[in-house]
């Protein structure tokens, strides 16, 4: 997998991933940025959102449950110091769909954190990463 990343102005950059597709980082303006795109660190929670959303949602649908929608949100706490990791990251799935059996939303939702979301492995290195859910919510 390759990507690039280009400097514009400031503290403006745009990524481009190997699927050709692109996005507009930038930082606040008392770092010298323009505020004209997300900040790279919300970039790895919005990886780690999508990733384990795919997860939740795949398995929902494996599991035959019919899902008609679903949002996570995520709330992160990072270090005080440098290097500024994420030292806590918690993810609320908010799942809609029809007569979803709790059971299997649990199940989905820890399969995708203990097994299938690299991005959520990955940072729980790092970060102590929690989940729930609510169903219909």
């Amino acid at each position: 997998m390759k990507s690039t990343v280009r400097w514009i102005d400031g503290m403006m950059m745009v990524g481009e991933s190997a699927s050709g597709h692109a996005i507009v980082m930038d930082g606040p303006e008392d770092l010298g940025g323009k505020n004209l795109g997300i900040r790279p660190m919300e970039m790895l929670l919005l990886g780690m959102g999508g990733c384990t959303t795919v997860d939740v949602v795949s398995t929902l649908k494996k599991m035959r449950e019919i899902v008609n929608d679903c949002r996570v949100e995520i709330s992160a706490d990072r270090a005080d110091e440098h290097p500024k990791v994420f030292i806590k990251i918690h993810l609320h799935f908010i799942i809609k769909g029809e007569n979803l059996n709790e059971k299997k939303v649990a199940k989905a939702v820890s399969l995708s954190a203990d097994k299938y979301c690299s991005a959520s492995i990955m940072l729980g290195k790092t970060a102590t990463v929690t989940h729930n859910f609510t169903i219909n919510g």
